[in-house]
């Protein structure tokens, strides 16, 4: 009877922590965090998401310093060598892992994957390609919840990380342009996972049929003197032939953490803001820019240069209505932004149109467009993406306009 009442209440305590009602979570406790709210969570697994075995996690949520209505949201993922505890307690020291630290008017949303064997942010050791490991689905359903109870402003959610949490931060954000605005990866370790997920050579394309929403804007540094950035130029390379958007800076400031030590090699790496991006508003993507600077991937990683990738392009949002869209293209100007990279006074490049809200255009569509006195036709590639050829950006500012042909 003993020994039946033993598996009967394991078999209950399974069931607790294995289902939707598993999931929900917890508050745990509550305490003050550098003036700050902090709330402490824990919660099973749903079956849904694929574990092999019921676990418990913990997150953290962390509250603006002054409460505020609609606040947007800074999710952190962290390193390989931290857990949420230790990714925490970096943000007491200035300096310490400097991506870790959240606005002071952001809620921040601080997640682990240390707890439970295996369950790393890197997806590519068990699932490979297309296929969504029950981490990412954690992530996710833990950030929609976090969006959900606190009210958070949808078009302003954010997803960062180190080195492990940078892999994780392109591989699992790159995927959710539904949810994310922007996305910031310091150091990443490795592009496998990425790469991966999106298709992108050497891995198989997606499969057939796959839609995927537009992609946050992302931004990364590496440093060509780290053997964990190894492979850059294949992202960078996937991003510019898919048209997705990419800010991405380096030098040899080698797995470093610390803004420090990294502005002094590459002073612009924290230049684009990437915080004000928002998920409903159209955004340009560049690409083939006069004004990228040689890759030193893959065989000039011993090159002591800082260098960048479309650092210097900035945009307005002026209309997005169902006949057309209009944004102000331009180029950061030298007495906006201090460094000691040469800022350039003009940029040749590519625009694409991304996330567009009400103009709507079909795969193979013909659309007109102007740019300043230049002005011609450019039709939609299978995914409804337009692209401008060859426009002439400078720091003046010079409306694109593309709308429907009558």
């Amino acid at each position: 009877m003993k020994r039946g009442m033993f598996l009967l209440g394991l078999v209950l305590a399974c069931a607790v922590c294995y289902g939707e009602d598993a999931w929900a979570p917890q508050k745990d406790k509550e305490q003050d965090h550098l003036g700050r709210k902090l709330e402490v969570f824990k919660h099973g697994v749903k079956a849904a998401w694929g574990y092999a075995a019921p676990q418990q996690d913990t997150f953290f949520v962390l509250h603006p310093k002054q409460p505020r209505a609609d606040a947007p949201l800074y999710v952190v993922l962290h390193s390989a060598g931290h857990d949420v505890n230790s990714c925490l307690q970096c943000t007491l020291t200035p300096g310490n892992h400097d991506i870790y630290h959240s606005p002071e008017d952001f809620f921040a949303l601080y997640l682990d994957c240390r707890a439970n064997k295996g369950d790393w942010w890197w997806g590519i050791q068990k699932y490979k390609g297309p296929e969504v490991s029950p981490t990412e689905q954690r992530v996710m359903d833990t950030v929609r919840w976090v969006i959900q109870t606190y009210g958070i402003d949808t078009n302003r959610v954010y997803l960062c990380g180190n080195s492990m949490g940078g892999s994780g931060t392109l591989g699992i954000g790159m995927r959710h342009g539904d949810v994310f605005a922007a996305i910031k990866a310091n150091v990443p370790a490795r592009i496998e996972h990425v790469s991966s997920r999106m298709g992108f050579p050497p891995y198989a394309p997606l499969p057939a049929g796959t839609v995927l929403p537009d992609p946050p804007v992302c931004v990364d540094y590496s440093a060509q003197n780290d053997s964990w950035s190894t492979n850059h130029e294949a992202f960078a390379s996937a991003m510019n032939e898919r048209k997705y958007a990419l800010f991405l800076y380096w030098g040899p400031f080698g797995h470093a953490n610390n803004n420090e030590k990294i502005l002094k090699v590459n002073d612009l790496v924290h230049s684009f803001d990437w915080l004000n991006v928002r998920k409903n508003e159209a955004y340009p993507v560049f690409t083939d820019a006069s004004t990228n600077d040689p890759l030193p991937w893959p065989d000039r990683r011993d090159d002591p240069k800082a260098g960048q990738v479309n650092a210097f392009f900035r945009w307005t949002l002026l209309r997005d209505t169902p006949e057309g869209v209009e944004l102000s293209l331009f180029l950061v100007n030298p007495s906006e932004l201090k460094t000691s990279f040469v800022i350039p006074s003009e940029a040749i490049a590519n625009v694409s149109l991304r996330r567009l809200q009400a103009l709507r255009v079909a795969p193979g569509e013909t659309v007109r467009w102007k740019f300043g006195k230049a002005k011609g036709t450019a039709t939609a590639d299978d995914s409804g993406c337009v692209t401008v050829p060859q426009l002439r950006i400078t720091t003046q500012p010079v409306t694109l306009s593309v709308s429907k042909v009558k």
